[in-house]
């Protein structure tokens, strides 16, 4: 009841802030009760693991960054989905014994970050910053696997890069929220029985997919680590926006016979820090790469948001048309504006993998919803 409450009062408090994001009931509003519909790409990285921190922004990332953020407003989107940390390849600091010091080496991250939303904001673009990355396993993942599995380790990243980035940046009009870790599920640990704490039960996931990365971490230590750092922002920021970029509705959902991962119950259970729930809820969605014509049951684009029973926005914060089921991206963008969802990111900006659609296909698909308003306005005055 204290964690509904609690919830309760940040929402509607956060009606009283000018200039800010916030959630009206399942969707997003702006100012003065505008309603948002959150259209955008992902720019996950320039270089992976290597764009903020360290100098490296300014010295070698900064005009692709501005150019992309040029080229997604140019198409009338309005928001981007940033990557941060990574697995801590520059940043934050970390010392010989996995504690972190500072943000990173030569103090930029936070100049870097604050550069790159002001200028996102010439562009009317907000930005949401995706800390942690759980969908690969590249160079400085055993500094990732120290936080999520010891709790010393993560109170240090906690008070000495967390704490100062939030500060720093909660003034930003445009800094849309916050995505503590992309895809947890790739490294979790599947078919694991607790029937003391469903919470913790993951067999449910058994062959679903999940834990394709590594099974490292146990359901418990992913929503600790979740609900940490949430409770963290949001205790410094009580207008800050928060959610996990779920890998599929399986794990964010309590239909489909599925479990919320990332409930407010789940989430408190783990960490017992009451302010460290989700704000908003987002989830990705892909069909396989052996049948990219085919989306899988539980497949936001095979229903209304309302199929998931969530009380909040869901965003699909991942798709393509290359990995789409069949669908055209132009036809994805306006099924997602008109079927109960409160956003929707494209994958990826930069297009430097195989399965990624180039950044022309992602501007078409921005550009078919980008002059609509019925379902929520895309084209804000920040």
């Amino acid at each position: 009841m204290f964690v509904t409450l609690l919830a309760l009062v940040l929402t509607v408090s956060a009606h009283a802030v000018d200039g800010k994001l916030y959630v009206c009931g399942k969707s997003f509003c702006f100012g003065q009760g505008t309603k948002v519909f959150l259209s955008g790409v992902n720019m996950a990285w320039d270089q992976y693991g290597h764009d903020f921190g360290k100098h490296q922004y300014n010295t070698h990332h900064k005009s692709e960054f501005e150019s992309i953020a040029r080229r997604v407003a140019a198409a009338g989107g309005n928001s981007i989905r940033v990557w941060v940390h990574t697995e801590g390849q520059i940043s934050p600091k970390f010392d010989s014994h996995g504690m972190v010091t500072d943000t990173d080496d030569g103090h930029s991250l936070i100049s870097a970050l604050r550069g790159y939303i002001r200028f996102a904001r010439t562009q009317k673009l907000f930005v949401f910053l995706c800390l942690w990355n759980g969908a690969l396993k590249q160079a400085g993942n055993e500094r990732l696997q120290g936080l999520v599995k010891s709790t010393t380790k993560l109170q240090s990243y906690i008070d000495n890069a967390l704490i100062p980035m939030v500060k720093a940046l909660k003034d930003e009009p445009n800094l849309g929220g916050w995505d503590i870790m992309n895809e947890p599920e790739g490294e979790i640990i599947v078919g694991h029985q607790d029937t003391h704490q469903p919470c913790y039960d993951t067999r449910f996931l058994h062959n679903s997919g999940a834990g394709w990365v590594q099974q490292m971490y146990t359901a418990h230590q992913i929503q600790r680590f979740v609900n940490w750092q949430t409770a963290a922002i949001r205790q410094h920021d009580q207008y800050a926006l928060v959610t996990v970029g779920s890998w599929n509705p399986k794990s964010n959902t309590d239909n489909f016979n599925m479990r919320n991962l990332y409930s407010d119950h789940c989430l408190v259970t783990a960490g017992s820090k009451s302010l460290g729930t989700l704000n908003f809820f987002s989830t990705h969605t892909y069909s396989s790469k052996t049948s990219p014509t085919t989306y899988d049951s539980v497949a936001p684009f095979r229903h209304n948001a309302t199929a998931y029973g969530l009380n909040r926005p869901l965003v699909v914060a991942e798709f393509n048309q290359v990995l789409g089921g069949g669908w055209t991206i132009d036809g994805q963008f306006p099924y997602l504006y008109t079927h109960g969802y409160a956003g929707a990111w494209s994958w990826h900006a930069r297009a430097n993998g195989e399965y990624t659609d180039s950044l022309a296909t992602q501007e078409k698909g921005l550009r078919s919803i980008s002059g609509r308003t019925g379902h929520g306005h895309i084209r804000i005055q920040i």
